[in-house]
């Protein structure tokens, strides 16, 4: 099936099982994935770990995940969503059940390395929704099936809270029974939509000609930066809270916790906008937006002003998310979206690691965060740029 191809009438009935089934796995197979971050500090104090042995051990798995996405978006391109999201729910279980039970760090670390992959499965979402959904409705069902990402923030509040009020082992018995039945539920009520196409080449065949698209390459860069941003703030803003306002460790969490929760309800407003009036138009406005809050919340303004940048900013991420895949899931051939989305996915994950490590080694350096939030502000100034007087591929179909 090609882009822009009627989606048969008899596979309308299915979309709406497709698109909860899929939000549903994608935000069990989130949780497990950050299964270790929450429980960092208990792990640091029970093997007595560094603080670079426990950033190490949260970082494995996001990893895996993100170069992991390049292999399951493959693999789904040719054996079919539901085959291939059922396999990886169920196969989740062998390395959470085994953190369950590690004792010591490179038990840890080996977990971690395998649950990376849990993490992947957005690379398999994507593709699977897309192909029940016509293109002038891709851009809401993907921003609602990217809404999933919420299970990084359901890990952070109920596995700690799991963890402390029914032992240690609680979190990982109860994220394992619900990557089985997630599997389960995509064995018995799922299917692939009617008409989806199948590639027959091999997986590095299909790797290179989706790598080469143009169209996979920008977007790429718009996801590495809209969705790293995401990551990047969801991870560090507890720090420069606590930082430069001298908040509580509570009070700062539960503000980064609002961040990540309006970047995720934001996400399917993007794809609903970019399926109104167009991509471009969509990611343009955010990446503007994400300048001007950056350069606001540089000079560390009063709270008030301080909580309105950072939440337009995510505001402004969660739109720039959801329009990126709604011009992929117009602009890549169908049978490549799984590629494509490998790759996009893979830059967005690997592009939440570079900012904390940049805006560290400057506040390091100079006692401040400034600079660091200035940068921000010139490469989304620089993507806006381009965004909006290069990036025409794919944006009608």
């Amino acid at each position: 099936m090609t882009v822009g191809q009627a989606i048969p009438t008899t596979a309308r009935g299915g979309r709406t099982t497709a698109l909860v089934l899929a939000t549903t796995a994608f935000a069990v197979n989130f949780w497990a994935w950050a299964l270790l971050s929450p429980l960092g500090p208990v792990y640091k104090e029970l093997l007595g770990l560094s603080p670079l042995e426990v950033s190490i051990l949260v970082a494995v798995p996001v990893i895996v995940g993100s170069l992991g996405r390049i292999v399951l978006g493959g693999l789904t391109d040719r054996y079919g969503g539901r085959a291939v999201f059922a396999a990886a729910s169920l196969l989740g279980v062998v390395p959470v059940v085994f953190l369950a039970f590690a004792g010591n760090y490179p038990a840890l670390l080996a977990g971690g390395f395998l649950l990376g992959m849990t993490g992947a499965t957005f690379a398999i979402g994507i593709p699977y929704v897309n192909a029940w959904f016509p293109p002038e409705r891709r851009g809401l069902a993907l921003g609602i099936f990217g809404m999933g990402n919420i299970g990084t923030a359901v890990s952070g509040f109920a596995t700690p809270w799991l963890a402390a009020e029914f032992g240690q082992r609680t979190p990982f018995f109860t994220v394992a029974a619900a990557l089985v039945l997630v599997g389960l539920a995509f064995l018995v009520a799922g299917r692939d939509a009617p008409g989806a196409g199948r590639s027959t080449e091999p997986f590095l065949v299909r790797f290179r000609a989706a790598a080469r698209l143009r169209i996979t390459r920008e977007l790429a860069a718009m996801y590495a930066l809209t969705f790293g941003g995401f990551v990047a703030f969801g991870v560090y803003l507890p720090l420069y809270l606590k930082a430069v306002y001298g908040l509580t460790t509570a009070d700062a969490a539960a503000r980064a916790a609002g961040f990540v929760l309006l970047a995720t309800l934001t996400r399917p407003v993007g794809g609903w906008l970019a399926d109104r009036v167009g991509g471009r138009p969509v990611l343009s406005g955010a990446l503007a937006a994400v300048c001007v809050c950056a350069v606001v919340v540089a000079f560390a303004p009063v709270m008030p002003l301080a909580t309105v940048g950072f939440l337009t900013m995510a505001a402004a991420l969660g739109l720039g998310n959801g329009a990126v895949f709604a011009l992929l899931g117009r602009a890549v051939p169908a049978q490549a979206v799984g590629s494509a989305t490998g790759v996009v996915g893979a830059a967005g994950g690997l592009g939440g690691f570079l900012p904390p490590i940049v805006m560290g080694l400057i506040y390091q350096a100079t006692g401040s965060y400034a600079i660091g939030l200035m940068l921000l502000a010139a490469v989304a100034s620089a993507a806006f740029v381009y965004c909006w007087f290069v990036l025409r591929v794919g944006e009608e179909s």
